[in-house]
């Protein structure tokens, strides 16, 4: 099925016309760029969709909302839809085309196969969220099959999905190139992210304490002002004090293998997970 809107921008919703579709575009010799999204698009979302459009690609957004990342008391009932406000955004910066399938579509009746990737989903995200990853690479993996493009762009927002999706791009020989994409950010420092909508107007102001407190900490961090243990409790303290709670983590990991760090003698990110009000919020900078 085939939906069109006034200014032609194309949603599919089966596999068959995707396929059709992708099939026509290369025989006319072009390049497919897909930006995987669950929809609720914010301008994170979009540029996404710019770098695809800025390497000549046809830009193909997928909106999805994927059941099997989400744990039995997770939003996956309350994430926000809102199909026609993405669709308009995507038509207005020139997006190609929309590939936003139907449930049976994705997990046809029996389905039983997952993809799990193991080292990168032991820490940070890993054990407070059972079986996310798993839900997450099985859906990214369809996707990159379904699409089947030369590129695919993620935020470095989401670092450990984005981490995650590469290893297995590589380990599957899926032939993708997987671009991370910088976070964006309103003008107080916080992530942009679809369950900001979730916050109270009072837990938003709040909310611009997160990248402040990792800011602090990252530059501390490399300026080597303290050990790292002490200055991730000293960044645990402020966030608590700013009402956030519980904090899942606060760490410093190895950028490319994500196991957590006592000292900065390689590449490294800091991590946070954190609850304000209901909203869980996660952020990542990089260290030095």
């Amino acid at each position: 099925m085939t939906e069109q809107n006034s200014t032609a921008l194309p949603i599919l919703r089966q596999v068959a016309a995707l396929r059709a579709q992708i099939a026509a575009w290369r025989a006319e010799g072009a390049r497919i760029g897909l930006v995987p999204t669950m929809g609720s698009l914010h301008r994170g979302h979009l540029a996404l969709v710019e770098r695809a459009l800025e390497a000549g690609e046809k830009a193909v957004v997928s909106i999805f909302v994927n059941p099997t990342q989400f744990g039995p008391n997770e939003d996956f009932a309350a994430y926000p839809r809102s199909e026609d406000e993405d669709v308009a955004k995507l038509r207005a910066i020139g997006a190609h085309l929309v590939w936003a399938p139907t449930l049976e579509a994705m997990y046809p009746p029996r389905f039983s196969t997952y993809v799990r990737v193991d080292e990168l989903t032991e820490y940070l995200d890993g054990p407070h969220r059972p079986g996310h990853f798993q839900g997450v690479a099985t859906v990214v993996t369809k996707l990159l099959r379904q699409v089947a493009p030369d590129s695919a762009y993620f935020g470095e927002k989401d670092y450990q999905q984005l981490q995650v999706v590469t290893r297995l791009a590589r380990d599957l020989d899926l032939g993708v190139e997987i671009v991370g994409v910088p976070t964006v950010r309103d003008p107080d420092g916080l992530a942009l992210s679809s369950r900001n909508l979730y916050l109270s107007a009072e837990e938003r102001q709040c909310a611009a304490v997160l990248p402040q407190v990792l800011a602090e900490t990252a530059h501390a961090a490399a300026s080597g002002i303290a050990s790292l243990p002490e200055l991730l409790r000293a960044a645990r303290a402020a966030l608590s004090e700013a009402g956030f709670g519980p904090i899942d983590y606060i760490q410093i990991c190895d950028a490319e293998t994500l196991v957590p760090v006592g000292a900065l003698d390689r590449p490294a990110r800091i991590f946070v997970a954190a609850r304000l009000g209901r909203t869980r919020l996660i952020d990542n900078m990089p260290v030095g």
